[in-house]
Formats: structure tokens, C-alpha cells, sequence
């Protein structure tokens, strides 16, 4: 058994309930704990708190809220989980929204168990993974709206971080979680949260996905290995 996966605790999202199902059998067969599935958004919200996921696996298009509002949902609880997109789409706004809205890792359904499980090893451990061809669209997409980007009214100078600040900004932007980054820096969760709310105060953002464009306009993310 993959003591990485064992370790995993999984989230499963997507209405179409014997996909669903197949996806929960492929990851707890490989040795994750699947802690629950969900049909839609609101549910996966409901469960998610007591759950304690550390990852979810979401598909984009669900009944009742998009996919985008979900991720962003999930990415700002107390305890955020890695979210990796299993999706019918390849199209570029779909990947797009869903990097910008927190998910870590996206694939199309048309992966096979290996890719899959090789995905929620990687996105658990705080890699950002895309299917073939992806992960140049989304660099070329941060890169192109930092070029174009017009500074605010009264910035000439960036705001100033404290060192550890910059490091929590790093763990974040390299897609750790609350926790890991906790246990990294032997600091508290709650440290860690107030670290980053106030950087997001200082730097007038208002996400996890925000700072982490801002990590990799900035050059804060250790670039891209």
C-alpha cells in the first residue's frame, strides 16, 4: 500500500453518481480515505467542515452552483483543502477560472486510475498539476495579466512584509495547506492564519488565489521547479 495516499483524505464531487462512485472505489482501492461524496456544491459545503478533507477531487459543472464558486468555497474554510478538477472540459476559461478561484491541480476525465492517482499524490503534497498542455496556459495567463496589469492609484513602493510573512506567502503560493505550512515553520495553525490575513490586509487582496498571483508576479513562489 502507498503510504502517501494513506494519508490522504479525500473529498469527492461530481452529480453524476455512478461516476462518483467510481472514482471514490478507484481512491479508497488505492489506499485514501475518502471521507465523503457529494452530488452537489451545497452538500460538499455542508460535509466538508466535519469531514476535514485534504483534498477534494471537483468536477466544474454541477447542478446547483458552479464549479468556480465551489472551489473558492472550499479553499476558504478554516482548514482549506488541496483541490484537484476532474473535468469533461479541457477548455482553457474553464482551467483558467478554476486556478484563479484555488484549485491546485486540473485533469480531464479522460485520464486513466494511474494519472489520477498520481494527480492526488502530487496536489496533496502542494505540486500544481495539469493535464498535458495545460500547465503553459496557466503560466502564460499569470504572466500575461501581471504585464498588463495597471498599478493602483498612490502604489510606488510594494508593501512591506515581514520575513515570515514572505515565508508563509511562499507556502501558500507553493500550494500547501494551513496545517502543513504550521507544521513546516513549527508555528501554530492560528499563527498561520493571522500571518496570512495580514498579508491579504496589507496587500488589499482578498483571497488565497489572489496571493498566489501575487506570489508569482512578485517572483515570491521560487519560480518553477
Amino acid at each position: 500500500m502507498d503510504s502517501a495516499l494513506e494519508r490522504i483524505r479525500i473529498l469527492v464531487v461530481d452529480d453524476h453518481p455512478m461516476w462518483c462512485e467510481a472514482v471514490a472505489r478507484d481512491l479508497d482501492e488505492a489506499g485514501t480515505t475518502v471521507v465523503g461524496t457529494a452530488g452537489s456544491g451545497a452538500k460538499a459545503m455542508r460535509i466538508a467542515p466535519a469531514a476535514r478533507p485534504t483534498l477534494a477531487v471537483v468536477d466544474l459543472h454541477l447542478p446547483d452552483m458552479g464549479g468556480v464558486e465551489l472551489i473558492a468555497g472550499l479553499t476558504g474554510l478554516p482548514e482549506p483543502p488541496h483541490v484537484l478538477v476532474l473535468s469533461a472540459s479541457g477548455s482553457g476559461e474553464d482551467v483558467l477560472a478554476a486556478v484563479k478561484a484555488g484549485a491546485t491541480g486540473y485533469l480531464v476525465k479522460s485520464a486513466d486510475r494511474e494519472q489520477l492517482l498520481d494527480a492526488v499524490r502530487r496536489v496533496n503534497a502542494g505540486e500544481a498539476v495539469y493535464t498535458p498542455g495545460l500547465a503553459g496556459l496557466v503560466l502564460g495567463e499569470y504572466r500575461r495579466l501581471s504585464s498588463h496589469a495597471e498599478p493602483e492609484e498612490g502604489a510606488g513602493t510594494a508593501p512591506s512584509l515581514t520575513p515570515r510573512e514572505t515565508e508563509v506567502l511562499r507556502l501558500v503560493a507553493k500550494g500547501l495547506a494551513y496545517k502543513q505550512i504550521a507544521e513546516r515553520l513549527s508555528i501554530s495553525h492560528r499563527t498561520v492564519q493571522n500571518h496570512v490575513q495580514n498579508t491579504l490586509t496589507k496587500l488589499h487582496l482578498h483571497n488565497r488565489a489572489q496571493l498566489v498571483r501575487y506570489a508569482i508576479d512578485q517572483g515570491i513562489d521560487g519560480g518553477g521547479g
